[in-house]
């Protein structure tokens, strides 16, 4: 699984994409989210207010029950606002 980390999501996680195997237990986002907090401390720092995080998977915006698969692009990023 890829994951893409976008804004001060990344700057805070150290990377801006890692690829993953999450265990069998990783099916949702949020579920997913849970994994990726537990990777490191800088991990649990960037990921800890689910309020200001958003998901795409596979480009698309999902919300936590969302599916999740071991072939999936995941991008991770704050939430986008325009002007």
């Amino acid at each position: 699984m890829q994951i893409l980390y976008f804004a001060w999501v990344a700057d805070r996680v150290g990377c801006r994409e890692e690829e993953i195997a999450p265990p069998d237990t990783v099916t949702t986002v949020g579920s997913l989210l849970d994994f990726l907090a537990g990777l490191s401390p800088a991990h649990a720092h960037a990921l800890g207010d689910r309020a200001v995080i958003r998901v795409a998977v596979n480009h698309d915006f999902a919300a936590a029950d969302h599916p999740v698969t071991a072939g999936d692009e995941i991008a991770v990023f704050p939430p986008v606002t325009g002007g």
